[in-house]
């Protein structure tokens, strides 16, 4: 004896079944409505109307949406260099620079707008780059992401550039003051302290990038007391990353004693060959 199972189903299953007699009624669906700009359009070929539908720019990093219209804006930064001579990068026979160097000199003077410390882009300078102010010197680019004097010792700082130039195909020269008011209590009374800073940086005019960074300070517009708030604090400034200078290196000692390691374990070649190493096998 077979027996068969009924199963129910929900009503909402036979919910297209036609009437006897009658047409297949529709199903509901739920519409979005998107708001589109319409451009009615003619040519000799065709004619018709074409929808574009709102055109909004996201930045991600920031999660905020912005305009079409500000996208085409260009930062300041951009335009300083815009105005820049770079002067004769190549000419029929040679290239004696290359695009790189306008690049970096954009990031350079964006990081000093910013007073870019944490997230400067470290690209932009060698391994090896050489740093030097009237009372600190260090090589190496790590050491540029380290938090800078301006946002610890002053309250508010700003910064304004007057001049950028390329003094040679491979010198930069970014001339700009920092602005901003002591967080000292007592050289407070002495009002802003204003430093006018001329940076000196000199490229590898192959990559790009920063070997030397050098910078000179003038204080004259300045008063007396925001003059020494300016050397005491930095000076201490320049004391404590000395100091972490020092604990970087002893640090990495091991490591670069590794390394030495691993260049003796091969010698070149005796037979006056410099191009032939022979590897030192230890016994």
């Amino acid at each position: 004896m077979t027996m068969s199972t009924a199963v129910a189903w929900p009503p909402s299953a036979f919910a297209r079944r036609a009437p006897p007699g009658g047409p297949l009624p529709l199903r509901r669906r739920r519409r979005h409505h998107h708001r589109c700009c319409c451009r009615v359009f003619s040519s000799s070929s065709s004619s018709g109307r074409r929808c574009f539908l709102p055109l909004r720019v996201v930045d991600d990093s920031k999660e905020t949406e912005t305009s079409p219209d500000r996208s085409n804006e260009r930062s300041e930064s951009d335009k300083l260099v815009d105005s820049m001579d770079f002067g004769e990068l190549c000419n029929d026979f040679e290239c004696i620079s290359s695009p790189f160097v306008e690049s970096t000199a954009r990031q350079l003077a964006r990081d000093i707008l910013e007073l870019r410390d944490g997230n400067r882009a470290l690209g932009s300078y060698s391994i090896s780059v050489k740093y030097k102010d009237p009372v600190r010197t260090f090589v190496g680019r790590e050491k540029y992401r380290r938090p800078l004097w301006a946002t610890d010792a002053l309250d508010k700082p700003s910064v304004t550039v007057q001049e950028m130039a390329m003094l040679s195909t491979s010198i930069l020269n970014i001339k700009w003051t920092l602005r901003g008011k002591p967080k000292s209590l007592f050289a407070s009374i002495g009002g802003d302290l204003i430093l006018r800073v001329n940076s000196r940086f000199t490229l590898n005019q192959i990559s790009g990038q920063v070997t030397e960074h050098e910078e000179s300070w003038d204080l004259s517009a300045s008063s007396a007391i925001a003059r020494g708030y300016f050397w005491v604090s930095r000076t201490l400034f320049s004391a404590i990353e000395a100091g972490k200078d020092t604990i970087d290196s002893i640090k990495n000692t091991p490591s670069r004693f590794s390394k030495e390691k691993e260049n003796l374990e091969i010698y070149p070649d005796p037979s006056g060959d410099p191009t032939k190493v022979i590897p030192q096998h230890g016994f």
